[in-house]
C-alpha cells in the first residue's frame, strides 16, 4: 500500500480534502453524541516537537486517544534528534516502532526528509514555512458557519508567513480568492503566489483588501523564532492591526479568524477578539475534529 503523506494542502486533491472536511464535522457531531469509535485500538503516534504548542499538542493526543489509540509526545530534549543525529536515521528508527508521526518544527526540509525515509505516514504539525493542519481546522469551521467557500473573497492582513503560505495553497485547493496585505518586504513567497493561477493579489493597504470579503484572518507579527525582531516589526505593522472597524469595511456576514495564540493590542484589537464576528474560539476546537479526519484517512483503509 502506497503510503499517504501530509506536509502541505497540495499532498491531498481538491476531492479528498473536501471529503476530508465533511467527516471531520461528521466526527464533532460523533463526539458530541457521546458515540465511542475506536479504529485506532493498539495504534501509535510519534509527536516529534521542537517548537513549543498548545493547541497542536492537545488536539493530536486528545485525538489519538478518542481513536483508542497512543500519542507518545517526543522533544527535541528527549531525543538523539537534539544531539545531532541525521533526520533520516531518526525517521527509519522511529517509524518502525510507530503507525503515524506528526512533526512541528523549524525548517520544512527537515520534514520533508524525515517523509523520504519514513515507513509510515507524516503529518506536517508546523513549520516556518507551512501549516497545513490549522487550515483543515479553518475550512472546517468556515463550512459550518457559511458552507461552501469556492467563489468566496478572503483576506489575509499580517506577515507573509507560513500561515499565509498555507492560505496560498487552501486558494488553489478550494478555489477561492485570497487578498494578502502586508507592508513592504513582509510579502508571502513570490513562487507560492505564482504557483497559485492567479487566485491571489498581494497588496499593502488593508482596508482596500477587506472591502467586500468574506472571511479576514490574521497571526501574530513575529512567530517563533522571529523574537528578535519583535520590536521591527511592531513598527513595520502599524496599520494592519484588525479591528471591528476594518471589520466593517468587509461584507456583513463576514467572519473573522485567528490561529492563536492572538496578542490582543497587537495584530487584533481586544475588542475584536470579542466580537461576533470572531470564530478563533471554534477555529481552535476543529484542530481536533479535522486532525481525528485526517489521521483516519492516512491511517484507516
Amino acid at each position: 500500500m502506497t503510503i499517504r503523506h501530509f506536509l502541505t494542502l497540495k499532498d491531498l486533491t481538491s476531492d479528498e480534502l473536501s471529503t476530508l472536511i465533511a467527516r471531520a464535522i461528521e466526527l464533532k457531531q460523533m463526539r458530541n453524541r457521546g458515540e465511542l469509535y475506536e479504529p485506532l485500538k493498539n495504534r501509535v503516534m510519534a509527536m516529534i516537537f521542537e517548537k513549543a504548542s498548545t493547541r497542536t499538542r492537545v488536539s493530536f493526543e486528545a485525538g489519538m486517544a478518542q481513536f483508542g489509540g497512543h500519542a507518545m509526545f517526543l522533544s527535541s530534549r528527549d531525543t538523539q534528534l537534539g544531539r545531532g543525529e541525521p533526520v533520516e536515521d531518526t525517521a527509519r528508527v522511529i517509524s518502525s516502532m510507530v503507525d503515524i508521526v506528526m512533526i512541528r518544527t523549524f525548517s520544512h526540509e527537515s520534514v520533508e526528509t524525515f517523509a523520504n525515509n519514513s515507513r509510515v505516514p507524516v503529518i506536517n504539525a508546523l513549520t516556518d514555512s507551512f501549516h497545513p493542519c490549522q487550515l483543515l481546522a479553518d475550512m472546517q469551521t468556515w463550512h459550518e458557519k457559511r458552507g461552501s467557500i469556492q467563489g468566496k473573497t478572503v483576506v489575509w492582513i499580517g506577515d507573509g508567513n507560513n500561515m499565509c503560505n498555507s492560505y496560498i495553497n487552501a486558494a488553489e485547493q478550494f478555489d477561492f480568492k485570497l487578498r494578502v496585505a502586508c507592508p513592504k518586504g513582509f510579502e508571502p513567497d513570490a513562487d507560492i503566489v505564482a504557483a497559485s493561477d492567479g487566485r491571489v493579489t498581494v497588496l499593502e493597504n488593508p482596508q482596500e483588501a477587506v472591502t467586500g470579503s468574506d472571511l479576514v484572518v490574521t497571526d501574530v507579527w513575529a512567530s517563533m523564532g522571529q523574537e528578535e525582531e519583535q520590536r521591527e516589526r511592531l513598527r513595520a505593522f502599524t496599520g494592519y492591526q484588525v479591528t471591528p472597524e476594518l471589520m466593517d469595511l468587509a461584507n456583513s456576514d463576514a467572519l473573522f479568524m485567528h490561529c492563536l495564540p492572538a496578542h490582543r493590542g497587537e495584530e487584533v484589537s481586544a475588542s475584536m477578539m470579542d466580537d461576533p464576528r470572531c470564530v478563533a474560539f471554534d477555529e481552535a476546537e476543529n484542530r481536533l475534529h479535522a486532525q481525528k479526519a485526517l489521521i483516519e484517512f492516512l491511517l484507516v483503509p
